[in-house]
């Protein structure tokens, strides 16, 4: 979208690029990954581009959304539906996974910073809104914030002296754990997903 934005396929002249490839690569995004999208998106048909999002179940009462950007919305239909299906999923009606999560900054913290210091710098740049957990993996911390501010809670973060990546994610407002069979089905429905061309992301509710 960026390219059809800015009008250019070269980050030196459309900065609405540039930016996005800079955050790409602050959140490991590999560079394959970057130069493939963007030359999808310099296609001609690239103003046909559409962002959807589909919902689906797997087992044990795990939900997925399923965040889609694609030039034929009935191909990626029909290829979502085979894929969840296929891998023992069941598509969900439009908004009945949706509202089971909240549309979130999430800004994940190398590191554990003082929660007092961090409230008192996301304050002092502008937050509204502030969460910190534990992350995902040991040493690391997430903090949630509202969606147009995770930029200025990533200063915030960089003002303590720690490094910060940051997405807008949807969060479960309810994460369960499942068994680790369901688990494992589950992770075949989102690698069967993750393999076609117009999946952009999946976010899902499992703990484990």
């Amino acid at each position: 979208m960026a390219v059809k934005n800015g009008g250019s396929t070269d980050p030196n002249a459309n900065r609405e690029l540039e930016k996005l490839i800079k955050e790409a690569k602050t959140n490991n995004v590999p560079v394959d990954n970057i130069n493939r999208a963007i030359k999808r998106a310099s296609d001609s048909d690239a103003a046909n581009f559409a962002a959807s999002t589909f919902e689906a179940y797997g087992q044990g009462g795990a939900s997925m959304i399923i965040n889609v950007l694609s030039d034929n919305p009935n191909r990626a239909s029909a290829d979502i539906k085979l894929a969840v299906k296929k891998n023992d999923g069941k598509m969900a009606e439009t908004g009945s996974v949706m509202f089971m999560y909240d549309y979130k900054g999430k800004v994940t913290i190398e590191g554990v910073p003082d929660e007092e210091e961090l409230l008192e710098a996301a304050i002092e740049a502008g937050c509204d809104e502030m969460e910190l957990v534990d992350g995902d993996e040991e040493g690391t911390s997430i903090v949630y914030t509202g969606p147009k501010e995770v930029g200025i809670m990533m200063e915030a973060v960089g003002s303590l002296k720690f490094s910060s990546k940051g997405v807008i994610a949807h969060v479960s407002k309810a994460p369960l754990q499942v068994t680790d069979e369901e688990f494992e089905i589950n992770m075949g429905i989102i690698d069967a997903l993750e393999e076609l061309d117009d999946v952009d992301s999946i976010e899902h509710n499992m703990l484990n």
